[in-house]
C-alpha cells in the first residue's frame, strides 16, 4: 500500500449511545481517518458466565455486568442510523463480530472488511465462519501464542480468504515498556503477510514507530474525551491525538518513497555548483 490505511476503532467507546457515536465519528472524518470501526455483540452469547450476574456501578445505577452489556450494545435501528450517516459524511465503517450471531447480523450491511478481535482467536467456529465469507480480514494477535496464531492464518490460507495481521498488545492503556513493536517486522517475516498494528496507549508515537517499522495499517481507539466513563476511553486518541496521527503519518508517506535510487536534478545542479575538478 502507498498509503497508509488509519482506522479508528470507536469499540463501545459510544457507550450506548448514537449521538456521541455520531460526535467521533465526525471527529474521525475531519482528521483524515480513512475507516471507522464498532464491535458487535449478542451479549447473551458473549458475556462470560462467570462475569453474568457481577454487579456493576455505572450511570444507570448498579447493575448487573450482563445488564450493563445490553444497555451499551446497538441493534438494527442504531446500526441503521450509523449506516446512514457514514454515507451521509463520506466515511465508510465495519465491525468486529464477538459471535455467530453477530456476524450474521453485519452482512445486511455489505461491509468492505471483517474483523477478528484479539480476544477471538481461539473461538475456532467464529474464525472459521469469518474465513469463509472470504472478504479481506484484519486479525488482531494480542492474548495470543505463535501456536494460536499459526491455527488461524492456516483456516484463512485453507478458505483462500485474504488477511492483514496486527500487532497488538491488549493491554488498556498498553504501557511503553510492553508494546514491543518489534513483532511487526517478526510477524512479516513468519507469516509473508501484510501487517499492521493495533494500539491500545495513550500516546501517538507508538503508531508512528509502528509505520516505520512496516506496519501499512493503524487502528486506535478513539473517542471525544478521555475522561467519559468506559473500559476503553483512556487507551484512546481525542481529536487533537488523531489529528497529529494523521499529520504525521501523511507527512512519513510522502517522504519514505519507493526505495529507488534517483539522482534529482536539483543535486546535479548543486553538484556542479559544488565541483572544483
Amino acid at each position: 500500500m502507498k498509503k497508509t490505511i488509519l482506522i479508528g476503532e470507536i469499540g463501545i467507546n459510544h457507550n450506548g449511545d448514537v449521538k456521541l457515536a455520531k460526535k467521533i465519528i465526525l471527529e474521525a472524518k475531519k482528521c483524515g481517518f480513512d475507516y471507522i470501526k464498532f464491535q458487535k455483540r449478542n451479549p447473551e452469547i458473549s458475556t462470560p458466565l462467570k462475569k453474568k450476574n457481577n454487579i456493576r456501578n455505572k450511570t444507570w445505577g448498579d447493575i448487573s455486568y450482563l445488564q450493563y452489556k445490553k444497555k451499551i450494545e446497538f441493534g438494527q435501528k442504531e446500526y441503521d442510523e450509523i449506516n446512514n450517516y457514514c454515507k451521509k459524511i463520506k466515511i465508510n465503517w465495519f465491525a468486529s463480530a464477538w459471535d455467530l450471531e453477530s456476524l450474521n447480523f453485519l452482512k445486511r450491511y455489505k461491509l468492505k472488511f471483517n474483523k477478528i478481535p484479539s480476544a477471538m482467536l481461539t473461538n475456532i467456529k467464529l474464525v472459521e465462519a469469518i474465513a469463509k465469507q472470504k472478504k479481506l480480514t484484519f486479525i488482531s494477535t494480542g492474548m495470543s501464542s505463535y501456536k494460536e496464531i499459526d491455527n488461524v492464518v492456516k483456516i484463512f490460507k485453507k478458505n483462500k480468504c485474504k488477511f492483514i495481521l496486527l500487532h497488538c498488545v491488549s493491554c488498556y492503556p498498553a504501557e511503553l515498556k510492553d508494546l514491543n513493536l518489534k513483532m511487526i517486522t517478526k510477524l512479516k517475516e513468519r507469516y509473508k503477510v501484510p501487517v499492521g498494528y493495533s494500539g491500545h496507549e495513550k500516546s501517538v508515537t507508538p503508531s508512528v514507530f509502528a509505520r516505520c517499522l512496516g506496519a501499512t495499517i493503524i487502528e486506535r481507539h478513539i473517542t471525544v474525551d478521555r475522561t467519559l466513563w468506559g473500559t476503553d476511553q483512556s487507551a484512546s486518541l481525542e481529536p487533537n491525538g488523531m489529528k497529529s496521527l494523521k499529520e504525521i503519518i501523511d507527512k512519513f508517506d510522502i517522504s519514505y518513497g519507493d526505495g529507488k535510487k534517483r539522482f534529482l536534478l536539483d543535486e546535479k545542479i548543486k553538484l556542479q555548483d559544488m565541483k572544483y575538478w
